[in-house]
């Protein structure tokens, strides 16, 4: 006589004593069981993208999905502890300096490849999702679930899906702005005594290139072992400056001398240089290496100016153009200013002595404000009422305003806007090499106070006849300044 096999629950595949598999096998008969497995599946796939097709579906896709995931964790984990413990060390590898010069077209690749694995990510993560809807089987849960379930899947999806291309977009704006922006390839350089400076130029490109002048000049010196910044504000109108060695030294060793020109207007200040090299000389007789380094001849002759002013290397120089200036304050959400004094906005007076009330196309008022772009933009120009001083003090205070605004979380949240704005707003000839330490430098000099040195009357530079070998005593005890000795007891 046989003894007669234990019934299988419909749908399960094995008895219910012996089924390792609830979730591969489950009771199709009970929508409880269905339910609750509804649920571990959808949590599954939103935690562990991979493991449900593992546990109840394809195991070939889901062990895809599961290797992507791990992939992606021990990436972001690696990432954010290289960012946590060596910000240099981050940027060098995202910009790929360790790639050797002569293949430096290939440092694009890092974020190239981020960009589009990220893609993948998405487009994998879209695929499991479907495919875990598929294996819920919303006909045998109960009907509130069958919402539910879709919901919760398909908004994490969603949110999930979405956050991996927006970081693909951000990896693919970050290598069009530092393609943009940081063209030149070169070796990294020591510091010069201590320090790295940067000639920084501020002018108006709707003013047409060939008429262009520097409307603001400074020169920012970055301390290389604690970051401290400090940055000299030289006059545009600054007469009769010495020249360091170099082209224009060898034109003038005496000193630059004031000219008068009917074609190009030539006059004494620093700011007029660009005209008289690059108009009204060969600037790439002059300079003829200029261009091929990311640089321009009227830039070169500019930082061999101010080099001669401050008596100190000057490696690089920022040009930055002022509607991109603007373009970036808007991208931040704007920059905070306490205005000290009411200032119009607008091209100046058509005649000497016309009321500003004649000209102004608007006013800046008093008080503290939050300045969009373009306001901010006017408070850098405005002098018509005031003198070019004051105007170089707003523009170091709307230096420090920015410095100010570039947090990681507003840079984050904001990072399509910063990068587009920067594209437009920086020209320079920093190598990308040199970007990893320039990070860890701008994250130390985040922590300390801006030195700034205003080489104008206040700060005690007779403006007509300056004392250039002072101005450069000046330089050297504010970036060296004397240690004190202990006294003998």
């Amino acid at each position: 006589m046989s003894v007669a096999s234990p019934a299988r629950p419909r749908g399960s595949g094995v008895p219910p004593a012996v089924n390792p598999y609830p979730i591969r096998y489950p009771d199709s008969s009970s929508r409880s069981v269905m339910t609750r497995r509804a649920w571990w599946l959808v949590l599954l796939n939103i935690f562990i993208p991979g493991s449900a097709q593992v546990l109840a579906g394809n195991r070939r896709l889901g062990r895809i999905g599961l290797g992507a995931t791990l992939f992606l964790w021990v990436a972001v984990i690696v990432l954010g502890v290289l960012a946590l413990l060596s910000p240099q060390a981050l940027v060098g590898f995202v910009t790929a300096t360790w790639i050797p010069e002569w293949l430096s077209a290939l440092r694009v690749l890092p974020l190239l490849v981020a960009q589009g694995l990220l893609l993948l990510y998405a487009a994998l993560w879209a695929i499991l999702t479907v495919d875990t809807l598929r294996l819920v089987r919303f006909v045998k849960i109960k009907p509130w679930a069958r919402l539910a379930t879709g919901v919760v899947a398909v908004g994490v999806m969603v949110l999930a899906t979405g956050g991996a291309v927006y970081a693909s977009n951000v990896a693919g704006s970050a290598r069009e702005t530092l393609g943009a922006i940081f063209t030149q390839a070169g070796p990294a350089i020591e510091p010069i005594d201590g320090y790295y400076s940067i000639l920084l130029l501020g002018a108006d490109s709707g003013e047409g290139r060939d008429s262009m002048r520097f409307d603001s000049i400074s020169v920012v010196s970055v301390n290389a072992d604690t970051g401290a910044v400090t940055i000299f504000g030289i006059p545009r109108d600054m007469p009769n400056f010495p020249f360091s060695a170099g082209p224009m030294q060898d034109k003038y060793p005496n000193g630059h001398e004031s000219h008068t020109s009917s074609t190009c207007g030539w006059g004494s200040g620093i700011n007029q240089l660009r005209t008289e090299v690059e108009v009204c000389q060969d600037g790439n007789a002059l300079y003829p290496d200029a261009v091929a380094n990311g640089s321009e001849p009227g830039i070169e002759a500019t930082k061999d100016a101010a080099e001669g002013i401050l008596g100190i290397e000057i490696p690089y120089y920022a040009f930055i153009d002022m509607h991109g200036f603007a373009a970036l304050i808007d991208a931040l959400g704007g920059v905070t200013i306490t205005v000290t004094e009411r200032l119009p906005e607008g091209g100046g007076p058509a005649y000497d002595g016309q009321p500003a009330e004649d000209w102004a196309t608007g006013w800046i008022e008093v008080g503290e404000q939050v300045m969009d772009g373009d306001t901010a933009q006017w408070y850098a120009r405005s002098r018509y009422t005031t003198n070019d001083w004051d105007r170089m003090k707003r523009q170091r205070e709307l230096q420090a305003a920015i410095l100010a605004q570039f947090t990681p979380a507003n840079v984050l949240t904001r990072f399509q806007e910063v990068a587009s704005a920067g594209q437009h707003l920086v020209q320079t000839d920093i190598p990308q090499s040199m970007l990893g330490y320039f990070v860890e430098l701008a994250i130390k000099a985040k922590e300390q106070p801006i030195t700034t040195i205003e080489l104008t009357p206040e700060g005690g530079i007779d403006d007509e006849n300056p004392d250039y070998e002072y101005v450069q005593q000046l330089v050297q005890q504010t970036l060296h300044p004397p240690t004190a000795t202990p006294t003998e007891g």
